[in-house]
């Protein structure tokens, strides 16, 4: 009877060895008791435009040839025997925001952009059209829209965001998700606003996030994820010596078996 009681304990041994270090608290999002009254998310999204937004604008009115001044030409690549460059590829032609927030645009000159959302920058453009063409229509899109994830994640990279409209959420999950050693309460968002770098601390346990400035992302965003030193060592320290820990019970538990039989 003895020896099974100590065969008990090395599995209880090895079962509390093998378990992760970090208690639920750590790694659940969003934790129950935090959702029973959401912060009221933004409906839409509407990013402003900063310098170095490299900006698509395309110009549409009732007759389709007098637009031809203000769009730009799509240009193409040409092999002409230099390796690297693809006859027809159609290379992204756009307007890049200078260091004051302006851009050169065709006929109309300097338009200053910056610090305007989608919406305002329309208006602007169409209120000087209309000196030349009738009933003009603008589309805008940034060209450059990307955000940065870095840290303890399963794949840290800079993203592309086409639809320039994403939230840490879903960045993440570009991301692959966190890894299980990962901090979740202590994420690291740096932004850049009207010239000067923000850092803003998130936390995922906690339903703060969908009220905050920091839910809907903005362009050029950096994510960084810390590691959480304690749960990383643990899960190291077990990788390295959790075979060997379990290789050495087998040998002690066989031989009390084989003695007490």
């Amino acid at each position: 009877m003895n020896y099974r009681f100590f065969v008990f304990i090395l599995l209880g041994f090895i079962f509390f060895a093998s378990s992760s270090c970090t208690t639920r608290e750590k790694l659940v999002y969003f934790q129950k008791g935090n959702l029973d009254s959401l912060g009221k998310v933004p409906s839409t999204f509407n990013p402003t435009f900063q310098t170095d937004d490299f900006l698509s604008i395309v110009v549409t009115a009732q007759e389709p040839e007098s637009v031809i001044p203000f769009n730009l030409i799509t240009a193409t690549t040409q092999m002409n025997g230099v390796s690297g460059y693809t006859n027809g590829t159609p290379a992204q032609n756009g307007y890049l925001i200078d260091n004051e927030g302006n851009i050169q645009f065709p006929i109309l000159g300097t338009l200053h952009v910056g610090g305007l959302n989608r919406q305002a920058a329309v208006q602007l453009l169409q209120e000087k059209l209309k000196d030349y063409l009738k009933g003009p229509g603008v589309q805008i899109q940034i060209l450059n829209y990307k955000i940065t994830v870095l840290g303890d994640v399963k794949v840290p990279g800079t993203f592309q965001i086409p639809n320039e409209r994403i939230t840490l959420l879903e960045a993440l999950g570009l991301s692959g998700d966190l890894n299980i050693t990962a901090e979740r309460k202590n994420i690291l968002l740096i932004r850049e606003e009207n010239g000067e770098k923000k850092e803003y601390r998130i936390d995922l346990t906690k339903k703060d996030l969908f009220a905050s400035p920091v839910y809907y992302l903005r362009q050029n965003d950096v994510l960084y994820v810390e590691p959480n030193v304690t749960a990383r060592s643990a899960s190291t320290v077990w990788r390295t010596s959790g075979g060997i820990i379990i290789s050495l019970t087998s040998l002690i538990i066989t031989t009390i078996v084989l003695i007490t039989r």
